[in-house]
């Protein structure tokens, strides 16, 4: 991931990229870079094969190259960011075809059918262009939709036959836990075959039967590949690193990244610990029975926690917040087969619901979306992650502290929990990617370090979590990354606002986060303050090729 000097001084000659400060000319070069993104087709199917790469290569090194001779010196700081947000995404799609090669190495690339919508601006994880979002259908189905859907499921078959191709790497974990997305795959396809024979669409119904019968082909060829992998799955400590710091814009390494976790991890137990003792002599919180006492308590909860937001002053609370969290309450799940967070949210869902903070963020983007032109829509990469992951991950604690749970306290011991619970996962996927532990070794640390044994109930989220955390370097622990640099944007803030003489006002903090948008946490910090984080500085130099 190192490029020379005398590299990009001759892209310059060669793609005659000439500087410019004239800032309307970034947005309609990220606007091109964005089509030019978007994989080309190959029989029907995105385009993922090595000759594809080999031949766009020119074509992303001019965009480098103008991006790289913009003459940023009288930009504001706002279009400084902008500018970063472009490299990171250069950066990502470089990292993508030279390291991480999710099209090579990671079969989970070459699920196509989802069938919920993201909590955060994009899936979570490597995903392909033209995906099937089955959520978006509603059935019966109509004429229209119907060929929305043909032209969705057509591609699963030649996307199948290119990944016989494309799927060369030894990356032993990604290879066989992968196998279980397409696995999923083929059961969510099966699932709405009733629906689809309603239609009595004779295109529709062959497609969607070719398109389970390829994925069950798929699988089996999967499995069969599967005893012939040996190889490591992580990506190694110094990638890693550099990773996070050239692409998602994080000023940790890996190492540091290991020192926080744990120190997070040490203060959610200890934190539990004081708060359980704070608690004695208190009625236990009770776990709702069935589904009555649930969609009671949800409601209930729901109603209380934004009233708390508003009355508060915590954030600016849209017309559109209650619809957004209104339509995620979540419904009674018997104790038998409850997963992690299910067992929180049965006895109470308010903490949960911080974390929904997301449908707020989602929310704004539909209805009053960023009007720059570089943050309106989701980052490429999950670039996102710090920013919102760490948000949704940071109120849960601010708003505990606010004041949310002055009526309850127990359920402070539930904030607790959850904080253990993604401090432990996140150092699981660390030790992955440094390839000292297994996918399995990972998720047992998961397990066993989160309190109260609620991660020892429910395998299935435990695989799911590990598994996309080694797919997406730096995700599980972007919970806990992006919550310590929202703390030090907070901090930051209250400094200068005391400095110069103002109230830190939380109400204002978090508007304004939601008004800059979901940008690195990093660049969130600087538009706030004024305050360019150091390291950015290198992250140029070593884009322009002046350091290695």
């Amino acid at each position: 991931m190192k490029t020379t000097y005398m590299a990009i001084a001759l892209l310059f000659f060669s793609f005659g990229a000439k500087s410019s400060s004239d800032f309307s000319q970034l947005e309609i070069l990220f606007t091109q870079w964005r089509t030019f993104e978007v994989a080309p087709l190959h029989n029907l199917a995105p385009d993922y094969r090595q000759v594809t790469f080999k031949k766009r290569h020119t074509k992303w090194a001019q965009f480098k190259a103008r991006l790289l001779a913009f003459d940023q010196s009288d930009w504001s700081v706002a279009q400084q960011i902008d500018w970063f947000v472009m490299l990171a995404e250069l950066n990502g799609y470089e990292f993508n075809e030279k390291v991480l090669k999710p099209w090579q190495r990671d079969p989970a690339f070459y699920k196509q059918v989802w069938t919920y919508k993201s909590d955060v601006p994009a899936h979570e994880g490597p995903t392909p262009h033209y995906v099937t979002e089955l959520w978006s259908y509603s059935f019966p189905i109509s004429n229209s939709e119907q060929t929305r859907l043909i032209n969705d499921l057509s591609r699963i078959k030649p996307f199948h036959i290119q990944a016989r191709e494309n799927l060369t790497g030894n990356a032993k974990e990604l290879w066989v836990a992968g196998i279980r997305d397409i696995q999923t795959q083929q059961q969510n396809l099966l699932d709405i075959s009733s629906q689809i024979k309603t239609t009595n669409n004779a295109t529709l119904i062959h497609t969607h039967q070719q398109a389970i019968q390829s994925t069950g082909q798929f699988v089996a060829w999967l499995q069969q590949q599967s005893m012939t992998k040996t190889g490591p799955s992580g990506l190694g400590v110094e990638q890693y690193s550099w990773y996070q710091k050239h692409v998602h814009l994080l000023s940790m390494t890996w190492e540091d990244e290991e020192r926080l976790l744990r120190r997070e991890l040490d203060r959610a137990w200890s934190s539990l610990k004081l708060e359980e003792q704070r608690n004695i002599g208190l009625p236990a919180l009770v776990s709702v029975k069935n589904a009555e006492e649930y969609d009671q308590l949800a409601t209930q909860s729901a109603e209380f926690f934004l009233k708390f937001l508003e009355e508060k002053n915590i954030v600016t609370v849209a017309d559109y917040f209650k619809p957004a969290l209104y339509a995620r309450l979540g419904r009674f799940v018997p104790e038998a087969t409850r997963h992690f967070f299910q067992i929180g949210s049965h006895f109470d869902p308010t903490p949960l619901y911080s974390h929904f903070y997301h449908w707020f963020e989602l929310a704004i983007m539909e209805n009053d979306p960023n009007p720059r032109a570089l943050r309106k829509n989701a980052l490429l990469y999950n670039i996102f992650d710090s920013r919102n992951e760490g948000t949704a991950t940071a109120v849960e604690e601010i708003f505990m502290h606010a004041g949310l749970y002055d009526h309850n306290p127990r359920a402070r011991e539930i904030v607790w929990i959850m904080l253990a619970q993604r401090a432990a996962r996140g150092l699981g996927s660390l030790y992955a990617h440094a390839n000292q532990m297994t996918m399995q070794q990972a998720g047992e640390i998961h397990m066993n370090y989160t309190p109260r044994g609620w991660m020892k109930t429910e395998p299935d989220l435990l695989i799911f979590e590990q598994h996309l955390y080694l797919r997406q370097p730096g995700y599980g622990t972007s919970y806990v990354t992006g919550k310590a640099l929202l703390d030090t944007a907070m901090a930051q803030k209250a400094k200068l606002d005391e400095e110069q003489g103002r109230d830190f006002v939380l109400k204002s903090f978090f508007d304004q986060l939601n008004d800059i948008g979901g940008i690195p946490i990093t660049l969130g910090a600087w538009e706030m303050t004024g305050n360019k984080p150091a390291f950015l500085n290198e992250v140029e130099e070593v884009a322009k090729g002046q350091t290695q």
